[in-house]
């Protein structure tokens, strides 16, 4: 399958993911709190929306196909309310959802609906290649999703929009709170589903063995504790 590669920019402590905000952005976290969301929030928002819809409808795809590997009912029901989570806040912000339609592998959005149907059929057709195959589809989506929670997804930056570079949107970008502990809460079930996935993939290929697919090397093993 084609990997989008990207510049990272995120930072990771020892105890999981943590920002790397430039001082502006910092000092406007500190001493603002915004009521209304700007073009750049708005569209990483959006942009998220459709984000974690795709992650339910893989698993729920890949679920279906391999009854007997539960992770993936465990992991969908999450995505459901992670999608839901960012719907609720578009919905607070007076922002329509660009998911009008729920069905699975439906996309509807007016700027990334035919980004998001690709990615669901190429991330689709790799899980049925076999069950390990399908577990590693899941850990790629995990680690997708952390990094274009924190910073601006690429295909957004390469859209003809006023955003011009990936550190313009995500959780790096906004100062406001709310959105701030959303993606935050999305980070930290992201980490949980990334190490299920890799403990369900390591009783296959040895511990210790799992190689990034998006995130560096380093990043990965810290979130897993190694």
């Amino acid at each position: 399958m084609k990997i989008r590669t990207k510049t990272i920019i995120i930072g990771f402590s020892v105890l999981g993911i943590a920002l790397s905000m430039n001082p502006v952005n910092a000092n406007k976290y500190k001493n603002n709190s915004k009521r209304t969301l700007d073009f750049n929030e708005q569209t990483h928002l959006e942009f998220m929306c459709e984000e974690e819809k795709l992650a339910r409808d893989v698993y729920i795809t890949l679920g279906s196909k391999y009854p007997q590997a539960k992770i993936f009912g465990k992991i969908d029901d999450s995505e459901e309310r992670h999608k839901c989570a960012v719907a609720d806040m578009l919905q607070k912000y007076g922002i329509p959802n660009p998911n009008t339609n729920d069905n699975v592998g439906a996309f509807t959005g007016k700027d990334y609906g035919k980004y998001f149907t690709h990615e669901f059929s190429v991330l689709v057709g790799r899980g049925l290649v076999s069950k390990l195959e399908a577990m590693y589809v899941g850990a790629f989506i995990e680690e997708l999703d952390m990094l274009d929670i924190n910073q601006c997804p690429e295909v957004i930056v390469d859209t003809d929009n006023e955003i011009n570079d990936v550190s313009e949107c995500g959780k790096i970008y906004t100062d406001n709170p709310d959105i701030q502990r959303l993606y935050g809460n999305l980070l930290a079930g992201s980490k949980n589903h990334l190490r299920a996935y890799v403990r369900n993939i390591e009783k296959q290929i040895g511990e210790g063995n799992y190689t990034a697919q998006v995130l560096t090397q380093e990043q990965v093993d810290d979130i897993l504790g190694r």
